[in-house]
């Protein structure tokens, strides 16, 4: 059958008419999401009815137009995140949630395997994107699936520190404060406000303008490549590290009995045949790992990614936040510059409690190299010497240089924003 070039000619355009449609209709429509409950986007709640509930509640998700900024405060345990959290706590238009991710790794961890192997870790990372992406679009509703017990009608008492987010202890979200409640200790929260109310929730954080998350349950910041890509967001990343020195002595005193083994050595001088030494050796990895990836500025990090150490934070806390807000492109709050002025120079009684965040800051970044002996320090230089001098802290060559305050341990460095 032969055709002719008109009808050839009128073919081609009826297709490019077609692909030309369907494009346009594709990119016309927001992405949608819903929690779905089964393995593959690592749920375990097997109640169906909850979860086209929850689709047809949850909002749709759409490119992010408004660029509200979406912080990430990438860090591990004990290396001063909850203080770099407040940073982000203490500003009027922040929407700030503590360590959510904390839910997931307590519903899945039941459920998988002691081995900590690569499929394990998939899966958390997995569910760990989800959730972190679905509370940057202000879905609070998708928390639901690792809240146990589930929320009843969207309200619940068991969120994990629901008392260090200012939003979440504020109206409209806790309508019962008064005006003498407007710097609401964080053990007062639940008390004064009751259980919260996810729908409050979710609205406070769409009146927001930017909305930061804390977490210390990502290992690595390649870990968050699809939420830095992903058109929705408007992710930046804070990487925070700490002298990994500093970090295993704040450890050992706060978690006493999972680092029962180092204090015997730290007591005795003798290093017991069953350390566990991983609880250093994986902090040091992933620090290498993840600073490594942010230091080579792959292009999908760029203008995404800022590395801070605590010891430079500590030293000079009101240069050092303000970089990080221009790199953010936040304007700094007057509330910001208030709580740093009247946190950085607490007295001996001020930083008792393992949580808080009142201190003496320069004094606390040196105070590990009075807990730790000479041997365990020794040790933990030689186990993590390359992260040691990737971040430019220097070693101690004896126990008299290591407690001689005169003698820096951190070298000047400047770690720009990769912009």
């Amino acid at each position: 059958m032969q055709c002719s070039w008109k009808a050839v000619l009128l073919l081609a355009l009826a297709s490019i008419a077609i692909q030309y449609t369907a494009i346009r209709t594709f990119t016309a429509k927001s992405f949608h999401s819903c929690p779905i409950p089964n393995p593959v986007n690592c749920s375990l709640s097997q109640d169906t009815d909850a979860a086209d509930r929850l689709c047809d509640e949850s909002p749709t998700f759409s490119y992010n137009f408004s660029r509200k900024t979406h912080v990430l405060i990438l860090a591990t345990t004990r290396s001063g995140s909850s203080f770099v959290g407040q940073l982000f706590n203490q500003h009027f238009d922040v929407f700030y949630l503590f360590e959510p991710l904390y839910h997931v790794q307590y519903t899945l961890i039941p459920k998988l395997t002691q081995s900590k192997s690569t499929t394990d870790r998939r899966v958390m990372l997995g569910a760990s994107r989800d959730l972190l992406r679905s509370l940057y679009d202000c879905d609070l509703y998708f928390l639901e699936n690792y809240i146990k017990p589930q929320p009843v009608n969207h309200t619940t008492d068991r969120l994990f520190r629901r008392g260090a987010s200012k939003a979440l202890c504020s109206p409209p979200v806790c309508e019962s404060l008064g005006a003498v409640d407007l710097h609401l200790e964080e053990g007062d929260c639940v008390k004064k406000c009751g259980t919260l109310n996810l729908t409050l929730a979710t609205e406070s954080c769409r009146e927001h303008g930017h909305v930061a998350i804390k977490t210390v349950r990502v290992p690595e910041v390649s870990d968050l490549r699809a939420l830095v890509e992903d058109p929705r967001l408007n992710l930046k990343v804070i990487q925070l590290v700490r002298d990994p020195r500093g970090i295993l002595a704040s450890r050992s005193e706060t978690f006493r009995d999972t680092y029962r083994l180092w204090r015997i050595w730290d007591g005795t001088g003798r290093k017991p045949y069953n350390l566990d030494v991983t609880q250093l050796t994986t902090v040091c990895e992933d620090f290498w790992n993840s600073v490594s990836t942010g230091l080579n500025r792959p292009s999908w990090l760029k203008g995404k990614y800022m590395l801070v150490r605590y010891e430079d934070l500590a030293r000079n806390p009101m240069k050092k936040t303000e970089e990080i807000y221009d790199f953010l492109g936040i304007p700094m709050d007057s509330n910001v510059e208030r709580w740093i002025q009247n946190n950085t120079r607490g007295d001996r009684s001020s930083s008792k409690h393992k949580y808080g965040t009142v201190r003496n800051s320069a004094a606390t970044a040196e105070k590990w190299r009075f807990r730790l002996s000479y041997e365990i320090v020794a040790f933990t230089q030689h186990a993590c010497q390359q992260v040691l001098a990737q971040l430019g802290y220097k070693t101690a060559g004896s126990e008299e240089e290591l407690k001689n305050l005169s003698i820096s341990l951190v070298e000047e460095r400047d770690f720009l924003p990769f912009s």
